[in-house]
């Protein structure tokens, strides 16, 4: 063997070495995440996001489902810290009661990142960044579109019900929000009714039954805070001998699939998009933090407003 076969021999085996050695002393980043649950399309497709980003990034996810309970989450994030994960990530059931846990987590030294629905803490640094959409600007889409419609019409009032979320989320509290202060200029639009659906498609079409026994043909306009509540909702309508989206207007937050389904079928007006596929952002998000470097306190997703007549076009790019 010549001196230069042996020295590219040496070279490569010494490089082969240093590689192995690297990732021998670089473990895979282990993030533990709490789900708020599965109770809707939009929650299920933002886990198989985060799943997958976790998966293609070669992170560890050790994941636990709340089951939409915050002592869950509470259990889970503290399992997570007992193990010494690099990180912790949660999409928080309610705004409030993270303190004591959070501060644990800090006490730690494990980074925080909140998903999708914020947190309301008296200490800001219990948490590294909160990635999510702008659930008040959700509200006021829906009630500006709202708003618009009723401006083309000679109908001289708008009688809301309205499908709230989980009492004490985000989502609902900021929903609930955007849409009252987006249709508070127009005396056309009513609000007449208001009760939660706690997110589910089961629970939207209890308490739409509900409002349909009490206010009857009063009611013009459903607004739902999510797409699964005006599902179930449609289904109360129909069952009711009513055509919704004709007789109803219905009023939507999440754009998933189903919703574009239920516009091609003429049952649903308008759903404002609120991207679950949160997955990539959060992993290189996670990254960053445990990297030490600087990030956003606050990242908002983009999104956009689609009314069923855009529902054809759009139906075949929809990835949940």
């Amino acid at each position: 063997m010549t001196f230069t076969r042996r020295f590219i021999l040496g070279a490569a085996m010494a490089a082969t070495f240093a590689t192995s050695v690297a990732a021998l002393a670089a473990p895979p980043l282990v993030i533990g995440f709490s789900q708020v649950g599965a109770e809707s399309e939009w929650r299920s497709a933002n886990t198989a996001s985060i799943k997958q980003a976790a998966g293609a990034a070669g992170i560890t996810l050790k994941f636990a489902d709340a089951q939409q309970k915050q002592e869950n989450q509470v259990k889970a994030i503290r399992s997570f810290i007992a193990q010494r994960v690099d990180l912790i990530a949660f999409s928080p059931v309610v705004e409030s009661g993270w303190d004591t846990v959070l501060r644990e987590a800090k006490a730690a030294k494990i980074p925080v990142i909140v998903t999708d629905r914020a947190v309301k803490v008296t200490d800001p640094t219990l948490y590294a960044s909160f990635i999510g959409s702008d659930f008040v600007e959700e509200g006021r889409r829906a009630g500006r579109w709202l708003a618009e419609r009723a401006a083309k019409s000679p109908q001289k009032a708008f009688n809301i019900v309205e499908l709230q979320g989980t009492v004490g989320s985000a989502p609902a509290l900021d929903r609930k929000a955007g849409f009252a202060e987006a249709i508070a200029a127009h005396p056309k639009l009513k609000i007449i009714r208001s009760q939660t659906g706690d997110f589910t498609r089961a629970k939207g079409k209890e308490v739409m039954e509900a409002f349909l026994k009490s206010e009857g043909k009063n009611i013009n306009v459903l607004y739902a805070h999510n797409d699964d509540m005006a599902i179930g909702a449609i289904q109360a309508i129909e069952e009711a001998g009513l055509k919704p989206g004709v007789d109803i207007l219905v009023v939507s937050i999440d754009g998933v699939k189903g919703a574009f389904q239920a516009m091609l079928a003429g049952k649903l007006n308008v759903t404002v998009e609120c991207s679950p596929l949160l997955g990539p952002q959060l992993m290189q998000l996670a990254r960053d933090v445990v990297a030490g470097k600087p990030v956003p306190k606050r990242i908002v997703v983009t999104e956009g407003v689609f009314p069923a007549e855009v529902a054809a076009k759009e139906i075949a790019s929809r990835k949940y």
